[in-house]
């Protein structure tokens, strides 16, 4: 059985955020991962929470090291790892346009941003006192207080600098582009080749859309994953020269809704995986098989509670029919 998760992304209260996690565990999902969008509820204070009210899921943050320094991100993930009974995963991304050109944040050198990020991670999580000089941050005789934490860190990406981090140090990959999932495979695999070390587990996150409704609802966030992408996975997604030109001037003037006609539904389709609860079911194990899948992760992204129970409680079915 493939194992099933739900990332929350918190466009919605801080209630809410709790109550789609303990639903989860409910309902017999393996993970919980909440995203630290930096304007909507704080992530640690409903990771929090949630450790204190669930007892079995894993929990995880998607964070970025560029609105937090790695210290802060080490010592807040080490609180809710201490307060859940170490069932904490911490995922490093790039950081995207939603999150950091509204904050005057220049996404510049990510995958040495995320190299120094793991780096400071593992070396606090150790337990001892660290001094210790990146490109981008530095420590200089710090120690965590609560000790040594076991904390597993993966990465999620697009870009193949951090695919490639990601198989030389991480313990999970998590990939998010249907059509591109070989191809960023295949960076993983070769850089953990090179280094000598097991791949990482393979994740998949993405949503399941099983009614129009819900394809739909994932075209509020596709401009911003476009701008967001190198032009391996645009070309992946069937994009023209002429529409990744069209990408990469929105990217570097800060402009989606130049990208927003492109969002056709086709593109839509090609995107995520989409048609009925049965299609959708066939789709998801196919994708498990082909590429060694460890676990499916679903987006809850709405505003509304009900909407989000809904998805939980009809994409569990979907995913647990799958079989790697």
């Amino acid at each position: 059985m493939v194992a099933a998760g739900v990332h929350i992304v918190p466009l919605m209260s801080s209630g809410d955020v709790i109550a789609v996690a303990t639903e989860a565990e409910r309902l017999g999902y393996d993970y919980c991962l909440v995203a630290d969008e930096g304007f909507h509820p704080d992530v640690y204070a409903c990771l929090g929470a949630i450790a204190r009210a669930t007892d079995r899921i894993t929990l995880g943050v998607l964070t970025n090291a560029y609105t937090r320094h790695p210290a802060v991100t080490a010592a807040a993930a080490a609180t809710v790892n201490e307060l859940s009974g170490g069932r904490l995963v911490v995922t490093l991304l790039a950081g995207g346009s939603m999150v950091l050109s509204p904050m005057g944040i220049e996404r510049s050198r990510p995958a040495r941003m995320v190299a120094d990020c793991v780096q400071v991670l593992k070396r606090l999580w150790s337990g001892q006192e660290v001094s210790w000089s990146g490109q981008t941050c530095s420590l200089d005789r710090a120690r965590l207080g609560m000790g040594p934490q076991p904390i597993p860190i993966w990465i999620a990406s697009r870009g193949p600098r951090l695919l490639e981090l990601a198989g030389r140090q991480a313990d999970g990959v998590i990939l998010t582009v249907k059509p591109d999932l070989g191809a960023a495979l295949s960076l993983v695999e070769s850089a953990a080749v090179k280094a000598g070390r097991p791949e990482p587990q393979r994740f998949y996150l993405g949503r399941i859309c099983y009614t129009p409704e819900l394809l739909e609802g994932q075209r509020r966030t596709l401009s911003f994953v476009l701008m967001d992408s190198p032009r391996r996975v645009l070309e992946s997604l069937g994009l023209t020269a002429d529409e990744i030109s069209v990408v990469e001037q929105a990217a570097g003037t800060n402009r989606p809704e130049l990208v927003d006609e492109l969002v056709t539904g086709d593109l839509l389709r090609r995107y995520q995986v989409a048609g009925t609860p049965q299609e959708c079911r066939v789709e998801v194990e196919q994708l498990a098989r082909r590429h060694s899948l460890s676990g499916v992760l679903i987006d809850a992204l709405s505003s509304d509670l009900s909407e989000n129970l809904a998805v939980l409680a009809d994409s569990l079915p979907i995913i647990h029919d799958a079989r790697p």
